[in-house]
């Protein structure tokens, strides 16, 4: 293989590695945000962080898409260049990531990819149910209390 074709794809796997470490660590800033505003729900007892958590899940849910369908581009420019893929023309040190269409490019796919609905859908989900829990032993503890 030659040199250029070599410094390519070692561009490109730079740029899959920075897609996925951003991927990373905007879960862990999920993560970290929805602990936070648990954290002051405990201290001041109001439901209502609880229900604040799910508006950023979900942010992080679109920007974490954002990142996975870049890092599919990226690779299928990686295969391109290898020559596995010749569905895209790509030049020396080119990068198209534009000219990657399709089913497996698309950020719908890339939204509902298992590995995060089941991160992010599995927090919102637990945030919901906790909340109206909580919500509803509030209610009864203030009909017992009348």
């Amino acid at each position: 293989m030659e040199e250029n074709k070599i410094k390519h794809l070692e561009f490109i796997q730079n740029i899959i590695t920075r897609m996925n470490t951003n991927s990373f660590q905007i879960k862990g800033m999920a993560i970290t945000i929805v602990s936070a505003l648990i954290a002051i729900y405990a201290s001041t007892s109001n439901v209502v962080f609880i229900f604040i958590g799910i508006f950023p899940t979900i942010l992080f849910w679109f920007l974490d898409a954002y990142y996975l369908q870049q890092e599919k581009k990226f690779r299928g420019v990686y295969d391109n260049v290898l020559g596995i893929r010749k569905d895209v023309e790509v030049q020396s040190f080119e990068m198209p990531i534009d000219k990657m269409k399709g089913q497996e490019y698309c950020f719908c796919n890339a939204f509902w990819k298992k590995t995060i609905v089941w991160l992010y859908g599995s927090i919102i989900f637990c945030l919901i149910i906790s909340a109206i829990l909580l919500q509803l032993s509030e209610c009864v503890i203030i009909i017992k209390c009348k």
